[in-house]
């Protein structure tokens, strides 16, 4: 079995896609999952499995949502070890003392073309940033909602993506060490 964590993008945002936690667990069983925890309500799960790829879970589980729920959120999954290297590769480590304004954006694929100038011209003086691999830091020590950047990441980066915050991802790591 391996310890897996997903990130559902756009769920319980603004009314819309709403999923409840407690059925999203009995959802997830269902796929014969197994140890599922959920953490906040913005769609962080953590589940042992012994499928064996990230893109083969992340259908099933999308798939499973769009069937009980009538929607098909993008879901991220990244095993322990994935997370753990996330977390070891930031690039700001003094934004650690304010984890809110430390994000780490989730991709759904490895920027092929990213769009580096629009990067730059959208963010603020204060924002620093970093692309590596298939996670995108962002530390918006002014606030994440006022960020044009943190606000137009997929349209930049032309890929899917879904963000947490610092304290979110390494209370994650913390409930699967």
């Amino acid at each position: 079995m391996t310890t897996w964590i997903a990130f559902f993008r756009g769920i319980n945002v603004g009314g819309n896609n709403l999923l409840p936690m407690a059925k999203l667990r009995v959802d997830l069983e269902q796929l014969k999952l197994k140890n599922v925890r959920t953490y906040i309500q913005s769609g962080n799960v953590i589940f042992d499995s012994p499928i064996k790829t990230a893109a083969t879970l992340a259908k099933k589980i999308a798939a499973q949502v769009e069937t009980e729920h009538g929607f098909r959120p993008p879901v991220f999954v990244l095993k322990r070890d994935e997370l753990q290297e996330t977390i070891q590769s930031n690039p700001f480590p003094h934004a650690v003392a304010d984890p809110k304004t430390l994000h780490v954006f989730f991709l759904g694929s490895q920027p092929a073309k990213p769009n580096l100038p629009a990067i730059e011209a959208a963010k603020k003086p204060t924002e620093q940033y970093e692309l590596a691999d298939r996670v995108f830091y962002l530390h918006a020590p002014d606030g994440i909602g006022r960020s044009k950047l943190a606000a137009n990441v997929e349209k930049y980066l032309g890929v899917v993506a879904t963000a947490r915050n610092y304290r979110t991802i390494d209370k994650l790591l913390l409930m699967v060490t």
